[in-house]
């Protein structure tokens, strides 16, 4: 159900969550943000993480916690900037920085492949999502 009328949300939500609304509104959380977080998550998921939510979305970027708890769920919201490893374009690329970062420069006589080495060592450690490269084990 999708709250388009601040002045309703007393009458929809729970008791809590209204309580939850009004501390934030008074810590100067913008109302129209709360409702569309509510919209697209739910009332239990604001009264415990919203706070977080935001703080981590301030630091690192809201697609980038955005991505995350879509992947892993808001309960896991905390856990955002110690998992973020970058916005990669696909994950071989990742693979290739990766290795280059721990290895140094690859021959330039060596062919690699970096799906293959993707797909072999570091997708059953890293989580890509929407672009973003995210450490599993956090």
């Amino acid at each position: 159900m999708s709250v388009t009328f601040q002045a309703n949300y007393k009458e929809v939500f729970a008791t809590e969550t209204v309580e939850k609304i009004e501390q934030l509104v008074e810590d100067n959380y913008a109302l129209d943000d709360i409702l569309e977080f509510v919209d697209q998550n739910s009332e239990a998921d604001l009264v415990a993480y919203y706070e977080q939510y935001c703080t981590v979305g301030e630091n690192i970027g809201y697609d980038v916690v955005d991505a995350f708890v879509k992947y892993h769920g808001m309960s896991y919201v905390e856990n955002v900037e110690d998992a973020f490893r970058g916005v990669y374009y696909d994950e071989e690329t990742f693979a290739e920085e990766y290795y280059t970062e721990i290895y140094g420069e690859v021959p330039a006589f060596l062919v690699v492949d970096w799906e293959a080495t993707w797909n072999s060592s570091l997708r059953y450690d890293f989580d890509f999502v929407e672009g973003h490269m995210f450490l599993s084990s956090f």
